[in-house]
């Protein structure tokens, strides 16, 4: 989605802007993306000129097709880092973000007519990716601790997939995470049974209170893994900057593509900023600074649905990411609702929308990204107006 600023500066109250975006004066909890206060526009300044002071010519080529060299080592150093596991500058591939990477994921390992299994409900904009590559899906549906892996065996013996797309940190939406036993059962049956495991991790650095289990791109030495990582959570979506994580045999199939042997890196450029960012502590700054500032969202965001909400909806606090998922009495269909939230002048996403059955009516996702806490506050007491009503 594009995101840019419209107004004079200094003269009028800038609105931001991008595909979707809620008229002024509605908070729509729909809105999947970062406040304008946490977009680091004067820390990816500083990175810029440190990267373009130092900067040589070679550097504005197309780049290597697995990513700069230069980055993907303070990539890893950064990884190993945050995930407290060594990561190999090797086992990285530069990637334009995660919805890029999906759909080359999907390219490069499938082909239309073949089956994916995904998670019961899941990131709704990633359907559209799979029907795009002509893909058969397949629910498999998850509790408190992530996707089922009882459920998982027995869809086995009636499917065979290529791959099982999975967020298993923070889900979205559901905001859940893969318990460490499942992660280990999950990469043992993906060898038993010869599918993919690709990994959505974008938000396994955005931990609010305890640290989730270890990320699925630390087990690619266990099953065959594709993890997923992005800055734009833990940076700026604009950026378009990512990664695919995983081992040598599948490095190859993806180095072994027309475009990248054409183009050369996805994102060569922005690698080179974000190398800067990185070796001037920028990032883990900034990471931090997310944490603090998100964990009071959810705080707040917990405390007004518990206040407006209580009796009406059940929810868990999620302990990272961006969504809280409510869950109404079955008679509720919560797409009908979203039509009426616009005269209370607020908004989210309808759990039908993350189905890939049509199922989850009653069930409704909110993100705590978009808005401030006071914001937060007013936007819930409108939601619970709605409900109540």
């Amino acid at each position: 989605m594009g995101f840019g600023y419209h107004g004079e500066m200094s003269k009028k109250p800038r609105t931001a802007t991008f595909d979707g975006a809620p008229a002024t004066g509605i908070i729509n909890f729909g809105v999947g993306q970062p406040s304008e206060d946490l977009l680091p526009v004067g820390l990816l300044r500083r990175a810029s000129a440190d990267f373009m002071a130092h900067a040589q010519p070679l550097e504005l080529n197309y780049g290597e097709r697995q990513g700069d060299a230069g980055f993907r080592h303070v990539l890893a150093d950064f990884l190993t880092r945050s995930y407290h596991q060594d990561v190999t500058a090797d086992s990285l591939f530069v990637t334009g973000g995660n919805s890029q990477a999906l759909d080359f994921i999907c390219g490069q390992f499938a082909k239309p007519g073949d089956t994916v299994f995904i998670e019961e409900p899941s990131y709704f904009l990633a359907h559209q990716i799979f029907a795009d590559h002509g893909l058969h899906t397949v629910g498999i549906p998850m509790d408190e601790n992530g996707l089922i892996i009882e459920v998982l065996a027995e869809q086995l013996a009636l499917h065979r997939p290529v791959f099982l797309y999975t967020i298993p940190t923070y889900h979205n939406p559901g905001g859940q995470t893969l318990s460490a036993g499942r992660r280990e059962a999950l990469t043992a049956l993906s060898i038993e049974h010869d599918f993919l495991i690709v990994a959505d991790e974008v938000y396994q650095l955005l931990h609010y209170f305890d640290p989730p289990p270890a990320a699925l791109g630390t087990m690619t030495g266990k099953g065959n893994v594709l993890s997923m990582g992005s800055f734009s959570k833990i940076m700026a979506p604009g950026l378009r900057l990512g990664w695919i994580q995983t081992s040598n045999k599948l490095m190859k199939q993806l180095l072994e593509t027309g475009v990248i042997n054409s183009g050369g890196s996805l994102n060569h450029y922005t690698s080179h900023v974000m190398r800067h960012a990185i070796k001037l502590g920028l990032q883990d700054s900034w990471l931090q600074q997310l944490r603090e500032t998100y964990r009071r969202r959810v705080e707040v965001m917990d405390a007004a649905l518990r206040s407006k909400l209580s009796g009406v909806a059940r929810w868990r606090r999620p302990g990272g990411g961006y969504f809280f998922w409510l869950e109404m009495d079955g008679e509720t269909d919560t797409t009908a609702l979203r039509d009426r939230a616009r005269e209370f002048q607020t908004g989210f996403q309808p759990g039908a929308l993350f189905s890939c059955a049509g199922q989850l009516h009653n069930c409704l996702r909110l993100s705590f990204a978009h808005y401030g806490e006071d914001e937060i506050i007013k936007g819930i007491e409108r939601l619970g107006a709605l409900m109540r009503q």
